[in-house]
């Protein structure tokens, strides 16, 4: 029997005791005492209060291995939290659980504030996933704790011992057209095969946005191929980068990231019909990776990728309540993720990043730290 859990409760106030509560509540729920390690997130409510929330956790949990960040939101597959006050936590109790030393080919969760995820950093100790903790602004930094302990340097990496894990990221894109080669200066694109950049992107876009007065580029990017374009899009060999401007005098557009003649590139637009399908399409890959049903998962999302983004409801955390009833499952959104991508690990945004973990058959505690 897993002894794993999760609990969700949002206050008024951000009260350390709203951490010891939470940490109760799901120590009770996986019908132990004493929790061998503890993933607690908290609302950036807490950025204050961090240090007195984690101590009141660990004496709930009656456990030193209390990890976790603060972030805008929070959630479990209770519910979300985005607008007040909120902490939630996710207890092992059994054989698997956060590992104060992982092992060398374990994939790292990593938790960062947006300067501490410098490049040296993601390429270092194999493949990791996470999310980057920033205030309600999605640009200033979160506090980070490991182990008990707040994260000095704005970071922490650990990694789920006694369990096998099935990670990815979820793009939630709306493919417009097949790559093409560009002509560009710099970070403006010219032209996209034979035809002016901007009247390339018009032809793909929805007719009632070509209408549009001014083009509505927070939902617009480009996806710069790598290697060879054939099944380039379906084996997940670009990379996103976000549309800024467009010159209707040149006809040209403006990327955020400078270009090379003879890169190919298409266009792609946030959708949330097209999120919600990826997402469906990711449960179901990862399951088939763990070869099974699991046990509990992790969620990292964007602050503009969650409820916002759906109309109200967060349609990711459906789809995987809907594909597994009754798991155990915990995240947050926030201003980015850290995800196992092509070419390494990266920094994603407008993405929603998921970990699925099934326990060994022979729950020993190995590597848990406790």
């Amino acid at each position: 029997m897993s002894r794993i859990a999760t609990a969700l409760a949002s206050a008024d106030k951000a009260d350390p005791e709203l951490a010891a509560d939470v940490v109760r509540t799901a120590l009770d729920r996986a019908g132990v005492g004493i929790a061998r390690s503890v993933l607690l997130l908290l609302s950036s409510d807490f950025v204050h209060q961090a240090h007195a929330a984690v101590l009141a956790a660990s004496r709930a949990a009656h456990c030193l291995q209390v990890t976790g960040c603060t972030a805008p939101g929070v959630f479990t597959e209770e519910d979300w939290v985005l607008d007040r006050p909120a902490a939630c936590a996710m207890v092992f109790g059994g054989g698997s659980g956060l590992a104060a030393h992982p092992e060398a080919d374990a994939p790292l969760l990593s938790l960062a504030a947006p300067n501490a995820a410098g490049r040296s950093w993601l390429e270092s100790g194999g493949q990791r996933y996470g999310l980057l903790s920033t205030d309600n602004s999605a640009h200033g930094a979160g506090r980070i704790w490991c182990h008990g302990k707040l994260a000095a340097d704005g970071r922490c990496e650990t990694a789920v011992a006694g369990a096998r894990a099935a990670i990815g990221v979820s793009r939630g894109m709306r493919i417009l057209g097949e790559p093409r080669p560009v002509t560009c200066n710099g970070r403006d694109v010219l032209k996209m095969g034979e035809h002016s950049a901007l009247n390339a992107l018009l032809r793909e876009l929805p007719l009632d946005m070509r209408e549009m007065e001014k083009l509505p580029f927070h939902l617009l990017a480009a996806g710069i191929v790598k290697g060879r374009p054939d099944r380039a899009i379906e084996e997940g060999r670009f990379t996103l980068v976000p549309i800024i401007a467009a010159s209707h005098e040149e006809r040209s557009v403006t990327l955020t990231l400078p270009l090379d003649d003879g890169d190919r590139i298409f266009w792609a637009m946030r959708q949330g019909l097209a999120a919600e399908n990826d997402m469906r399409r990711l449960a179901g890959e990862l399951s088939g990776k763990l070869g099974g049903e699991p046990d509990f998962g992790l969620l990292f999302s964007c602050l503009g990728r969650g409820p916002w983004f759906f109309g109200g409801e967060d349609r990711d955390l459906a789809v995987v309540k809907e594909r597994f009833p009754g798991l155990p499952l915990i995240g947050a959104y926030g201003g980015g993720q850290i995800a196992p991508l092509f070419s390494g690990n990266e920094q994603v945004h407008n993405a929603a990043v998921l970990a699925l973990f099934a326990e060994n058959a022979t729950e020993t505690g190995a590597g848990t730290g406790v």
